[in-house]
């Protein structure tokens, strides 16, 4: 795995080339890959941290965010992870998610922190602490389930 530089930013600290850069990756791996029509733009990245890892070349290859309590659900989130086909396997979704947890439990101690997986992730979550808490639903045509980090 190359060196991944990794950055947090509020909505206000990301420039015009940066929310493109993740907009784009994100539809890069939701819409296209996964063949997915959903509205991406869904209002939650202005009450959001966002978290990106950058290659040694500066291109955007992982990104997270944050979603504060209340915005998604009760409890803080994280969603919208995602790394892109070419740091894939190579161990730098584990160190993004491993960021994630640790900077949501450093804001909000003592509060458990929710996210909606995919299903097929749902062993991928269960290694940082995640356990199911519902039943299976479909979310823009792709199997979900609310998991739940206490």
């Amino acid at each position: 795995m190359s060196k991944i530089i990794w950055q947090w930013h509020t909505y206000q600290q990301l420039s015009t080339d940066l929310l493109y850069a993740i907009l784009r990756l994100r539809q890069e791996v939701f819409g296209v890959e996964q063949s997915c029509a959903y509205l991406d733009l869904d209002g939650r990245d202005r009450y959001s941290l966002h978290l990106t890892g950058h290659d040694a070349d500066g291109e955007l290859v992982a990104y997270l965010r944050l979603v504060e309590p209340g915005k998604r659900f009760p409890e803080p989130s994280i969603g919208r992870v995602v790394t892109s086909q070419k740091v894939r396997r190579s161990g730098v979704g584990k160190v993004l998610m491993a960021e994630g947890v640790r900077k949501a439990a450093g804001m909000y101690p003592g509060q458990p922190n929710r996210i909606s997986a995919q299903q097929y992730l749902e062993r991928f979550y269960n290694g940082f602490g995640y356990v199911r808490a519902g039943e299976v639903y479909d979310e823009d045509g792709i199997p979900h389930v609310d998991m739940v980090r206490p």
